[in-house]
């Protein structure tokens, strides 16, 4: 069997809806210099390549990694003269829970970007098999995460030039276990697990495959270290974030733009593990003031509502996919079809199946073109 590329999810990521495991051990990030610079100063050091080669699109939502990204690209575009950032935003019609436009209004007049803003509107453009991501389905197969065709309108945007994200803030600054806490909140917290037994993440798996899931899914929870030095080796290691800056760069590549994550870039986790690397569960908040060093406009780091997106990929063409599904497309040998009918059945339909609803929209669209080219001429 062909192994998939490494922008690809397996069958079983597919399935799952989850992605999980480690890659093997890559090179630990290059400190370029000793001392090691501030972390502020490598993620400067990390940006400078993308803005050498204008335009330099930022895909800016509004929320705090993206407002990062674009505050610090513009601090460094300024120093050296070079072409401001160019901030891409997207704007969802009917969707109120992904609405971010006053924090976006806001940060954009902070800097002074507002002639450079370029704002893109979808309504449901967006949904999962809507036409921007068959668009990438058709040329790419699956790729990870599911939501990938979000960022193609804007590397087409930026052909030619580059693209700063702000990928990998979620985990390098903020990671997804909840911090320890006192002995007394860890027990509560138990207590309630024992009293009211949590329903089951993964229906629509067959039963031992999801007993795996479910399994490896709490191993690797517990596997998270608490330090900070070593909780951003483990991260950068994980299969979820490489393979989405992988998907990104792939596209970015066919596209002659060149895709830059700071917040991945070795010599930032290289400089942030050394000033800083002994935290214990560090909180976003305080590794964000780390970060920024009192350099950086506050509002920049402000907290603020994280963003829902469901409401933009899981729109009408989704719902007319599962509703007249017929069962095909599937591994069946991971997923049980009557259970993910019923998961289907209703909506919203779990975020987790939606690497399923795209292998059902891709598995048709193949047969569709084996059937025409079948046809006796």
């Amino acid at each position: 069997m062909t192994e998939p590329a490494p922008s690809q999810a397996t069958a079983r990521d597919v399935a799952c809806g989850i992605v999980l495991g480690l890659d093997p051990d890559p090179a630990p990030p290059a400190v370029t210099s000793d001392p090691a610079p501030a972390p502020l100063v490598a993620l400067e050091r990390a940006v400078l390549p993308a803005l050498s080669r204008p335009p330099c699109l930022v895909s800016f939502s509004g929320g705090v990694d993206s407002s990062l990204v674009l505050a610090i690209a513009t601090r460094v575009a300024r120093r050296h003269g070079l072409p401001d950032p160019v901030p891409v935003t997207w704007r969802f019609i009917d969707a109120p829970r992904a609405q971010e436009s006053p924090w976006q209004n806001r940060v954009i007049a902070e800097l002074g970007l507002a002639r450079q803003w370029q704002v893109l509107y979808a309504e449901g453009d967006l949904d999962l098999v809507g036409p921007v991501a068959r668009r990438l389905l058709t040329r790419y197969g699956q790729l990870h995460p599911p939501n990938r065709h979000l960022h193609l309108p804007i590397v087409e945007l930026a052909r030619g030039g580059s693209l700063l994200t702000g990928l990998g803030g979620d985990q390098i600054l903020a990671g997804w276990r909840r911090r320890p806490g006192s002995l007394r909140a860890r027990v509560g917290r138990l207590r309630t697990h024992l009293r009211h037994r949590e329903p089951d993440p993964f229906p629509w798996l067959r039963p031992e495959v999801a007993r795996r899931t479910r399994r490896a899914f709490r191993r690797e929870q517990r596997a998270e270290p608490h330090r900070l030095a070593g909780r951003i080796s483990w991260h950068l290691r994980r299969r979820d974030l490489t393979m989405s800056r992988t998907s990104l760069a792939t596209i970015a590549a066919d596209h002659d733009v060149l895709a830059v994550t700071p917040l991945l870039d070795g010599g930032f986790a290289a400089a942030l593990s050394a000033h800083h690397g002994r935290m214990r569960s560090p909180s976003r908040r305080e590794l964000l003031a780390t970060v920024a060093d009192d350099e950086l406009p506050p509002l920049v780091i402000a907290p603020r509502r994280k963003a829902v997106f469901d409401e933009v990929f899981f729109r009408a063409h989704t719902r007319e996919l599962v509703r007249s599904w017929d069962g095909g497309g599937v591994d069946d040998t991971l997923i049980d079809p009557e259970a993910l009918r019923r998961e289907w059945s209703g909506w919203p339909v779990n975020p987790r199946t939606a690497a399923l609803v795209q292998q059902v929209w891709l598995a048709g669209w193949r047969n569709r073109e084996r059937s025409t080219l079948e046809v006796p001429k």
